[in-house]
């Protein structure tokens, strides 16, 4: 069983929940692991349960044996799919660069190629002796980009 078939399958399913696929993964002796997101709020247990039942309905155990898990993308994973990150539009995201810089700040677009993050920086500014926090908003590349999460504040 490969990761194309079960994506092809289980799309409609998991759209008819409300949800939509992040992840498939298929890994040694078939484990199986679907990760999904609610189009609007939460995955709750209900949509995981359904979804199980769905797929051993489609894939037969007597035929393929093979061990399922259907879970939610997690708080704390980056972004793997546009739609995670167009879901996030007009949240607070961490986004780490290749090379090690690491970026906090609102996420205002986001395309196939790219985001667009608004964010302030303390900098120096002409006429003023300490430096200031100054807004940005510029769009970032993806192919520069190593991760995006969103940003849980504790406050």
């Amino acid at each position: 069983m490969d990761e194309k078939t079960i994506r092809n399958a289980m799309e409609a399913p998991v759209q008819d929940r409300g949800c939509f696929l992040v992840d498939v993964t298929v890994g040694a002796d078939d484990d199986i692991v679907l990760t999904i997101e609610s189009e609007n709020g939460t995955v709750d247990m209900e949509d995981c349960v359904s979804l199980s039942r769905t797929f051993q309905e489609i894939f037969d155990r007597e035929v393929e044996d093979y061990s399922l898990t259907v879970t939610s993308a997690g708080l704390d994973q980056p972004f793997k799919v546009l739609k995670q990150f167009l879901k996030a539009v007009g949240t607070q995201v961490e986004v780490r660069f290749k090379g090690g810089r690491k970026l906090l700040g609102t996420l205002t677009a986001a395309d196939e190629e790219s985001i667009t993050l608004a964010y302030t920086a303390r900098e120096a500014v002409e006429g003023k002796k300490k430096k200031v926090d100054v807004a940005h908003e510029d769009r970032f590349p993806l192919e520069g980009i190593n991760s995006v999460t969103p940003h849980i504040d504790f406050e």
